[in-house]
């Protein structure tokens, strides 16, 4: 079953603390929902959650965070249907000899690193047919 996406009922609303250092050392909890909760990602079959394309391409690009900020580190990650959910620890280690030279990367740099690309990956799938 399909859920419909209705402005009046489904408000996006911020839970950014205001002020508050994002690129503190900290665990954080992020979820992303995708456009309209198209299921998009997958199906669950079963009571489990078997991957598309579109999921794996997602799957792919969150285990690059590791390779891309080496003060980060996974907790945990599940992909649902039409959504994602991710706990992240940013740390004041640095795995590794490279780190980004613009200094500490925020949660939101992580995270728009992330849907960049995941974007990205699956716009240029959807433009082969």
């Amino acid at each position: 079953m399909k859920m419909k996406f209705d402005s009046k009922k489904h408000h996006r609303h911020s839970i950014r603390l205001q002020g508050y250092d994002y690129s503190q050392a900290g665990i954080y909890y992020v979820t992303i929902v995708t456009q309209a909760r198209e299921c998009i990602f997958g199906e669950i079959v079963n009571k489990e959650m078997v991957l598309g394309r579109y999921g794996e391409i997602v799957q792919k690009w969150w285990d690059d965070i590791l390779v891309h900020f080496p003060n980060v580190e996974i907790v945990a990650f599940v992909i649902m249907p039409n959504h994602i959910h991710g706990i992240i620890f940013i740390t004041d280690a640095r795995r590794g000899e490279v780190f980004s030279p613009r200094g500490k990367p925020t949660l939101g740099q992580i995270i728009g690193y992330f849907k960049y690309q995941s974007t990205k990956e699956m716009n240029a799938l959807n433009n082969k047919g």
